[in-house]
């Protein structure tokens, strides 16, 4: 007997409350549901329902594995829309929050792409440096950037993001170039706000340890765009990711130093709520995210990292 119709009719008995409705829902004698039903207990050894002459109930085991049964009948039928060309499309609306600074440059990009493949979805763009509550304010997904902090939230890695110690080559030439990390308390150093960083400090390696330091600075702020224009300027060494500074490393406008002492790369994430039926419209944005950062020449085209 089909396996798949043994779950999809045991899910059916849960939901309609008796093997009658179930028959009639699928146009079948209810001897016909009786008989999968008692297949389905007799394969897994298990009992599932509570039969009386009024009422089914699920057992304890039942209902556990109703959430299962529930949650793969859902995923086949995903998985069969997304390769049917006349599946069901992705409908309604998706709201995104991401970075300020990332958001502008590799997020809010690539949200017309995903548009006209998907026409009938529709999507709002927050960008803030804030950590937003996605449940409590409603947001389907954020793009995060960096460690993620213990929560009840699901995270899906995008891609690596790696962190870079950069300054100008007047600034290097005029205060020296650092050659260990323990070197930029001598240094002038360009800080997020400690309100505004969620972070540990600018991560390094130092002897095969991670080491984290939060450099003193004269100048800090919340907004990461600023400080790497005050590095541009001339006015200390910052702490930015990769995304941010390639592209002026490249024309030689910033150097990086303390390359042998670089920490590993953390993630891009995107990051949502548990659920159990993920909506297509979400899984699908985050399968462009995930397939746009894995293309190696997406992160050298100029048109992506322009602020």
């Amino acid at each position: 007997m089909d396996r798949l119709k043994q779950i999809e009719t045991f899910v059916a008995v849960a939901t309609k409350g008796s093997l009658t409705a179930a028959a009639q829902a699928e146009g079948v004698a209810p001897a016909i549901i009786g008989r999968r039903m008692d297949a389905l207990e007799a394969r897994l050894g298990v009992k599932l329902l509570l039969r009386t002459t009024r009422r089914i109930s699920l057992t304890h085991e039942g209902s556990a594995f109703l959430e299962d049964c529930q949650r793969l009948i859902a995923d086949f039928n995903n998985a069969e829309a997304s390769v049917s060309a006349g599946g069901v499309k992705a409908s309604g609306h998706l709201r995104v929050t991401a970075p300020a600074g990332f958001g502008r440059r590799h997020v809010a990009p690539l949200v017309p792409g995903f548009l006209d493949q998907h026409p009938d979805v529709s999507l709002s763009l927050n960008l803030s440096d804030r950590v937003v509550d996605l449940v409590n304010e409603g947001f389907d997904c954020a793009v995060r950037v960096g460690d993620l902090p213990d929560s009840s939230l699901v995270s899906v890695r995008l891609a690596d993001n790696r962190r870079l110690c950069v300054a100008t080559p007047a600034y290097l030439q005029r205060a020296s170039t650092p050659r260990h990390p323990s070197e930029l308390t001598r240094h002038a150093c360009l800080t997020l706000s400690s309100d505004a960083s969620q972070t540990r400090g600018w991560a390094f390696v130092v002897e095969g340890t991670p080491t984290y330091l939060r450099p003193g600075a004269r100048l800090d702020c919340s907004d990461g765009q600023v400080l790497h224009e005050w590095c541009l300027q001339g006015l200390g060494l910052a702490w930015r990711s990769t995304w941010e500074v390639e592209h002026d490393i490249a024309a030689g406008r910033l150097v990086s130093v303390l390359d042998e002492f670089a920490a590993p790369p953390n993630g891009i994430y995107a990051v949502f709520a548990q659920r159990k039926h993920l909506p297509l419209r979400l899984r699908l944005w985050i399968d462009f995210l995930k397939q746009a950062y894995a293309d190696p020449g997406y992160w050298q085209r100029g048109q992506a990292l322009r602020a």
